[in-house]
């Protein structure tokens, strides 16, 4: 099964254009990170994507860092629809 980002993106943008906005970016990363965790159970010793999930993690975190600082009521409302422990 292949990750589909199209309804992470309607679920999680501001308004019909948003494609790109930190918002949608870190919804489609923390879905994505779901799907590799899922696919590393079953698959322990690929350890090459296992830099992949690494490097999307830190991604996601300085977004949310990003967000956090700019905008703290979208962090906080994006932390708990994404049930984030953060």
């Amino acid at each position: 099964m292949a990750f589909d980002k199209a309804p992470t993106i309607e679920k999680f943008r501001a308004h019909d254009e948003d494609s790109g906005s930190t918002r949608v970016q870190v919804a489609i990363l923390t879905e994505r990170i779901r799907y590799l965790t899922n696919h590393f159970r079953a698959h322990k010793k690929d350890h090459h994507g296992q830099r992949g999930l690494d490097k999307m993690i830190g991604r996601r975190k300085r977004l949310l860092r990003y967000l956090k600082r700019t905008d703290v009521a979208q962090y906080r409302a994006l932390v708990q629809d994404l049930g984030l422990r953060y």
